[in-house]
């Protein structure tokens, strides 16, 4: 996989392998910027593509490769 970079996910896609709810792609809408200044990113919002739901999720998840892929497959 390539490497990621919190600040460079805004408007990435992203294809669930095990879907629910036949939410299966997603977009992240929003980097949650930390609470404290310089601090490190952590969370990120994805957008489910087919029912609009938002979720929060640690944006390292984005790295397992048995959960998540780039891009909308």
């Amino acid at each position: 996989m390539n490497p990621l970079h919190p600040k460079k996910l805004l408007l990435s896609k992203w294809t669930a392998l095990a879907p629910v709810n036949k939410e299966k792609h997603f977009l992240v809408t929003r980097v949650v910027e930390p609470e404290a200044p310089g601090g490190p990113v952590e969370w990120v919002d994805i957008d489910a593509v087919h029912s609009r739901q938002t979720r929060r999720i640690a944006w390292q998840t984005l790295r397992d490769e048995t959960m998540w892929r780039q891009g909308w497959l």
